[in-house]
């Protein structure tokens, strides 16, 4: 018996934003934000004295309130084809579409099936009642076509995990992006391929 190799990544930081007196404006570069519920949650554990003189702030300067990033431990198989993420409020994974579908469908692929099945074990595991599918594309083709093959991908992935469930206490929200949100850079074949995925989210409640 083999094990496919995997790889982590746990991270956690506290942030501390000190803000400068403006003179001149500049260029926002925070990147693209993440899709609405996906959101962190944590909050900073202790308080921070703006006084305190070990800070040494420059004149003028004041201290943003203190915050927690996420806890984020990230799994992904050799592959490349499923990814996990783990923070303290939530587990996503993400599914390449080739993975579940063939080119330009929305058509749930046998193979496919057993991957959602895990992921439905995950779920009761963590006795979730809310559960997010959302769907991506890359930047090829129209916008348009882009927004509508999405959400009919996330309405097939829902379709398989009600199933697999078969539970009436389970709210799904389910929503198609399209090429917004992506995860890697749309000028590669290797960067449109990551961006066309599957997200299933829910809230972490076992440790």
């Amino acid at each position: 018996m083999t094990t496919t190799p995997r790889l982590a990544l746990t991270s956690a930081a506290l942030l501390l934003i000190v803000h400068l007196p403006a003179t001149t404006a500049t260029a926002d570069d925070t990147g693209p934000s993440e899709p609405p519920g996906t959101e962190p949650s944590a909050a900073a554990p202790v308080k921070v004295d703006p006084t305190d003189p070990d800070l040494k702030l420059p004149e003028g300067a004041t201290l943003a309130e203190a915050k927690v990033l996420d806890i984020k431990s990230v799994v992904e198989d050799q592959s490349g084809d499923e990814r996990r993420e783990d923070t303290n409020a939530d587990v996503t994974f993400a599914l390449q579409a080739e993975v579940l579908f063939g080119k330009d469908s929305a058509k749930i692929s046998p193979e496919a099936k057993s991957r959602i099945a895990g992921i439905a074990e995950e779920i009761r595991k963590q006795n979730a009642t809310r559960v997010r599918v959302f769907g991506f594309t890359d930047n090829l083709g129209s916008s348009a076509h882009g927004d509508t093959l999405s959400k009919q991908r996330a309405n097939a992935v829902q379709a398989v995990l009600d199933q697999d469930l078969n539970s009436p206490t389970i709210t799904f929200d389910v929503r198609g992006y399209g090429e917004q949100y992506p995860i890697a850079d749309n000028a590669t074949e290797e960067g449109r391929r990551k961006n066309r995925r599957v997200e299933v989210t829910f809230p972490r409640t076992q440790q």
